[in-house]
């Protein structure tokens, strides 16, 4: 594997990027790549020549007739043949299921703002998420994915039981791992018909006011989960100068 491939991040909409992903990469010194397909850059067809690849997410359905989703699934399957380590960020890990056959349905119920995640007691799950038998996340979905044949089941949480599942070195997630500030912001001043229905609806889904309020108390941990997990996802590639992983 080549230390110096570049990460290939796959952004579905302009307005999802990479946020603390982004971030994350710039202070580590890892050299990526970001497409934007709704901005009109083409997926490449093959993964030659990238070290990692990392799938946002999106506002769109897994099982949309879109080319891009297509091409995401086709260049998951690729990098996992060949061991180039594949990391998925809701809509991103949604596509990663689909890719190795498990369906995309309607989630249980909808997951809109900060959530608890139960960490299932596995030496897989530990791995990723460390000792901690639960953590907050950041969630915003409608549908969930299923487990693929071979996965290791990582994680769940009452409202969405397959919150995170891994497949060697591959991570699938169901919440948003890369979140910011700046685009929960972002998000929340855009609130829909859809939004406040579930609202109604369903206790796992919050309020703009809600998850504003919370911010300030999980946006640290999230952020210490995110660079745990990141480290464990790059681990395998020579792309970081020393991965320690600590929690």
């Amino acid at each position: 594997m080549n230390p110096r491939a570049p990460v290939l991040v796959l952004q579905n909409l302009s307005s999802d990027g990479p946020a603390y992903l982004g971030r994350w990469l710039r202070d580590h010194h890892v050299a990526h790549r970001v497409l934007d397909t709704e901005a009109g850059d083409a997926y490449p067809q093959h993964i030659d020549g990238y070290g990692a690849l990392a799938l946002l997410g999106g506002a769109m359905s897994a099982n949309d007739e879109l080319p891009s989703l297509r091409q995401a699934e086709a260049l998951i399957l690729q990098a996992m043949a060949r061991g180039i380590p594949v990391i998925g960020h809701c809509l991103g890990g949604q596509l990663m299921a689909r890719a190795l056959g498990a369906s995309v349905t309607r989630s249980p119920a909808p997951e809109i703002g900060w959530q608890p995640l139960q960490v299932r007691n596995t030496p897989q799950a530990h791995e990723w998420f460390g000792a901690e038998a639960s953590h907050t996340v950041m969630q915003w979905h409608y549908e969930a994915f299923g487990l693929p044949g071979g996965a290791q089941w990582l994680a769940s949480s009452a409202a969405c039981p397959h919150q995170a599942f891994s497949v060697g070195p591959h991570l699938a997630m169901q919440f948003h791992l890369e979140i910011d500030e700046a685009k929960l912001l972002s998000w929340v001043a855009e609130e829909s018909v859809t939004w406040r229905e579930a609202q109604a609806a369903h206790r796992s889904v919050q309020n703009a006011t809600e998850i504003l309020a919370r911010r300030a108390l999980h946006v640290g941990a999230h952020q210490r989960l995110a660079d745990r997990i990141y480290r464990r996802w790059l681990a395998p590639t020579g792309l970081l100068d020393r991965v320690v992983v600590t929690m």
